[in-house]
Order: C-alpha cells, then sequence, then structure tokens
C-alpha cells in the first residue's frame, strides 16, 4: 500500500468510532407535558397508574419518553400559565384532567394534542366536536353520567334516615359546575330534599360559607371539582365540626377524613389515559380517537368518621362497598 493511501485509510479508520458513537447517541425524547391540578402528594396515586401503563406499553419515562411534570395546586389561575408553558417548550402531548385546565390547554395552543384523564360535558363545553369524532387536538374520557348525583344522594339518604335538608357545595368558578348542580337539584327535587347552595370562587370562600348553615342543613354534598379537592383536609374538619354528613365524587377525600365517596375510579382513569397517549406518540391524531366513558365506579366510606358522627351504617350498605377505611 502506497504511503498515502496508509495515511487516508487510517484516518478513516480513526473517524470511524466517533461517527459510530454519534449515531449511538439517543434523539430528543418525546415529550409529554403532565398539568397537575392538585399536588403531587394528592395525584401520587393516579400518576403512579398512569405512568405504570405507560412502562407496559413500551414508554419508559427518562428512556423512551420524558414528562414534564406542572402542579396548579388548586389555583385555578395556574392552568393558563402551565399550559402557556408547555406551548412554549412544545411538548408531544398534553395530559391533564378535569374541564377547567383543558380548557386553558386548548386556548394555549390547537396543535398540541391534548388528553384529559376525565371531562365533563366535553361537547357543550366546545372541546370536542362529538364523542365518536372529537375533530380538534382535544380526547381522553369524559363522565356524562347524569344518574350519578341521583346514585350519591340515595346514598346519603341510607346513612342519614329522614335527610331532607341539604347543603351543596360548589365552586361557581368552574365551567362543568352548573351541570352538576343542576342534576343534583333535579335528583334532590325527585326525592323531596331542600338544596342550599354555598358558593366558593377561591379557598378563602369555604369557612364563611360553611358559617353561613348554621344548622340549616342535615347534609352535605361537595361537588367535582379542583379547587375543593385541593382544599379536602379543610371542608373535612369544617364538615365534622358542623356534624354534617359529607358525599364527594373522590376517594381522596374519604382517605383523610370525608364520610364516604362514590365516583370513577381514578386509576384505572389514568391507566386508560396512558393507552391515548400511547396512541398519540406513535401517530394517531387526536381527532380521531373517540372520546370514552369510564366504567369502574367506587364507593368507599370511612367508618371513623361515621362513628364521630354518631352514624350507624346499615350493613347492606356496607356490603356494596368497595372499600372500608378505619383510621
Amino acid at each position: 500500500m502506497r504511503r498515502r493511501e496508509f495515511i487516508a485509510a487510517l484516518g478513516c479508520a480513526a473517524a470511524w468510532p466517533l461517527a459510530s458513537r454519534a449515531q449511538q447517541q439517543p434523539s430528543k425524547l418525546l415529550t409529554i407535558g403532565f398539568l397537575g391540578t392538585s399536588t403531587p402528594s394528592a395525584m401520587s396515586q393516579w400518576v403512579a397508574a398512569f405512568v405504570q401503563r405507560l412502562r407496559e406499553l413500551g414508554w419508559i419515562e427518562g428512556h423512551t419518553v420524558a414528562i414534564e411534570y406542572r402542579w396548579a395546586e388548586g389555583r385555578t389561575e395556574r392552568f393558563a400559565e402551565i399550559a402557556a408553558e408547555f406551548a412554549r417548550l412544545k411538548v408531544d402531548v398534553i395530559v391533564t384532567y378535569a374541564t377547567p385546565p383543558v380548557i386553558a390547554a386548548k386556548q394555549a395552543t390547537t396543535t398540541i394534542p391534548i388528553v384529559s384523564a376525565v371531562m365533563g360535558d366535553p361537547i357543550g363545553t366546545g372541546l370536542v366536536a362529538s364523542l365518536a369524532r372529537p375533530g380538534g387536538n382535544v380526547t381522553g374520557l369524559s363522565v356524562l353520567a347524569p344518574d350519578i348525583a341521583g346514585k350519591r344522594l340515595e346514598l346519603l339518604r341510607e346513612v342519614v334516615p329522614g335527610l331532607r335538608q341539604l347543603a351543596l357545595l360548589a365552586n361557581v368558578s368552574n365551567p362543568i359546575t352548573p351541570l352538576e348542580v343542576d342534576e343534583v337539584q333535579t335528583a334532590a327535587h325527585t326525592l323531596g330534599l331542600d338544596v342550599i347552595i354555598l358558593e366558593i370562587r377561591r379557598p378563602e370562600d369555604i369557612a364563611p360559607a360553611f358559617e353561613t348553615l348554621k344548622g340549616r342543613a342535615q347534609a352535605l354534598y361537595v361537588v367535582g371539582d379542583p379547587l375543593l379537592a385541593t382544599n379536602r383536609v379543610r371542608i373535612n374538619t369544617l364538615a365534622l365540626v358542623a356534624r354534617l354528613p359529607a358525599i364527594y365524587n373522590e376517594r381522596h377525600y374519604v382517605e383523610v377524613g370525608g364520610l364516604v365517596s362514590y365516583g370513577v375510579n381514578w386509576p384505572d382513569l389514568f391507566r386508560r389515559t396512558a393507552d391515548y397517549v400511547d396512541k398519540i406518540l406513535r401517530g394517531t391524531k387526536p381527532a380521531d380517537i373517540p372520546v370514552e366513558q369510564p366504567t369502574k365506579f367506587d364507593l368507599i366510606i370511612n367508618l371513623t368518621t361515621a362513628k364521630a358522627l354518631g352514624l350507624s351504617i346499615p350493613e347492606s350498605f356496607l356490603l356494596r362497598a368497595n372499600e372500608i377505611i378505619e383510621q
């Protein structure tokens, strides 16, 4: 081999490992923007279910996908701020739950796919064109079951015999709240219950709302809402002081002293949300992924709280409960 050819060959051989290493470097990971409406501790079980399902589908956090977590801590003004940040970061998909943050995300971007673990009325709020064909950049799961409110009131009547006066705690700044309030009032009218609505817009309104009751109600219905869920310990404490048996839409309330909850199985919703994300990351458009309904509903009761309120829970009620908490 001539000297010039030998030097050229040697140069190519030296360059090959560098080129090989460059090709082996991982490309930029696809990124999920996770807009948590509450706090990391409050949503830990839901996030764990979501991440575990992603892993089962081949999306391993930090290896095959990146997840940017942001927490609104129940402050509705944070929804728009976080959504705008995700739009600037150009994440590949935004994941959240509840109608207000979905609206905020859709206002921030019309191109980034948005998946919600649950929405109240996505058609009525203009988030999707139809459940079968959403048509835009939003998809996910939706609770459109008007009989849930009636079911909760029936459960309340089982633990509060002779129930006639009901207090309804609602965050009226949530655009989906009027839908549930109407459902509760319709069901209450059918059951012969009088309803007192306690309207709040911020955490500071919760305690004054309870003060207006002064013995005018026998039980409390808490409308599903991120702000209220974030302040669940405060609400539980005020309900206990007021001697009000309360029913909620989430298990988290009952874990920290609430009496009873009946609602969707949240870990299941977030597992199913991961399936939506998987399809989108693999190229399916959210406009073509149908909005689905929850299939699992849980009844949870805290017997320690029941005893503190002097309630005797029927055996038939306990047999139907998915979980009984005694702490």
